[in-house]
C-alpha cells in the first residue's frame, strides 16, 4: 500500500465457467467495495466490480476501447491475486481531528522529542487493545507504540511526520502490546498485503489517537 493507492481488494479463485470470481473485500464494509467504482490494478488496468453472490463478483475491464466483461474461466484465473486499488483521494477526510486513516499513518517518519529519526511506520496493529504502530528503521530493532496521545503526541500529517515519546514505561508496554498482538497475529495471513494489517483496521475507515493505553486485548480502549 502507498500513501496514495490504498490496497481494497484482492481477486481469488474463479466461480464456475462464466468468469465470476471470489473477491477479499478489506472496506469498512465489505459489499462497499463495489460502491468506489473502478478500482485499479498494479498494471493500471482499471475494473469495476458487481457482486453476484457473497464474496462472488462479475468483473468488467475498462479498456480504451471499450468495457470488457471477464466472461470465461480462462481470463478468471489469469486474474487470481490481482491486487485492487482506490485512490487516496475517494476517502473523505476523517470528521474528527483525532481519526487517521491507515494510509496517512503509513509512511509517515517518527522522531523523538529531540528530532532523531526513530524509522517509519511500516504497519498499524489492532487485535483488540487498540491501535498500535510499528515503526521500522534499518540496523534497528522495530518499535511498537500505542497510538495514543501519550505516546504520539503529535502527527503532523501535511510533512508525513509524527513525534514519539518514549519514556521506559512506554517501551515496556509497547512490547507487552507487541506479544498479545504477535500471538492474535498467528495464521491471519501474511504480511505482503493480500491481507490488512488485522481484521479491526480496514483502510476506508479512520482510526482513532486514543487518550490512553489499555492493557487488554479483548476488551479494547476507552478515549
Amino acid at each position: 500500500m502507498t500513501r496514495n493507492n490504498i490496497l481494497l481488494g484482492v481477486i481469488g479463485r474463479p466461480h464456475g465457467v462464466r468468469g465470476l470470481v471470489h473477491v477479499v473485500s478489506h472496506a469498512a464494509d465489505p459489499a462497499n467495495l463495489a460502491a468506489y467504482g473502478p478500482l485499479a490494478d498494479d498494471r493500471g488496468r482499471r475494473f469495476t466490480l458487481r457482486w453476484r453472490g457473497e464474496g462472488v463478483a462479475e468483473l468488467t475491464e475498462l479498456r480504451d476501447d471499450g468495457p470488457a466483461r471477464i466472461a470465461d474461466r480462462t481470463t478468471a484465473e489469469r486474474l487470481v491475486n490481482t491486487r485492487l486499488y482506490i485512490d487516496r483521494a475517494q476517502l473523505p477526510e476523517p470528521e474528527d481531528a483525532e481519526e487517521f486513516y491507515v494510509a496517512d499513518l503509513v509512511g509517515m517518519t517518527a522522531v523523538d522529542a529531540a528530532g532523531a529519526v526513530l524509522g517509519k511506520v511500516v504497519t498499524v496493529h489492532d487485535y483488540g487493545a487498540g491501535a498500535s504502530l510499528e515503526i521500522a528503521k534499518d540496523g534497528a530493532a522495530p518499535l511498537l507504540v500505542p497510538f495514543t496521545r501519550t505516546c504520539v503526541p503529535e502527527v503532523d500529517r501535511a510533512n508525513a511526520r509524527l513525534a514519539i515519546n518514549l519514556p521506559t514505561d512506554i517501551i515496556d508496554l509497547a512490547h507487552e502490546v507487541g506479544e498479545v498482538e504477535a500471538r492474535s497475529a498467528e495464521g491471519a495471513g501474511d504480511r505482503v498485503g493480500t491481507q490488512p494489517a488485522s481484521p479491526a483496521c480496514p483502510p476506508d475507515h479512520p482510526h482513532p489517537r486514543r487518550s490512553r493505553a489499555s492493557t487488554s486485548p479483548t476488551t479494547g480502549a476507552r478515549g
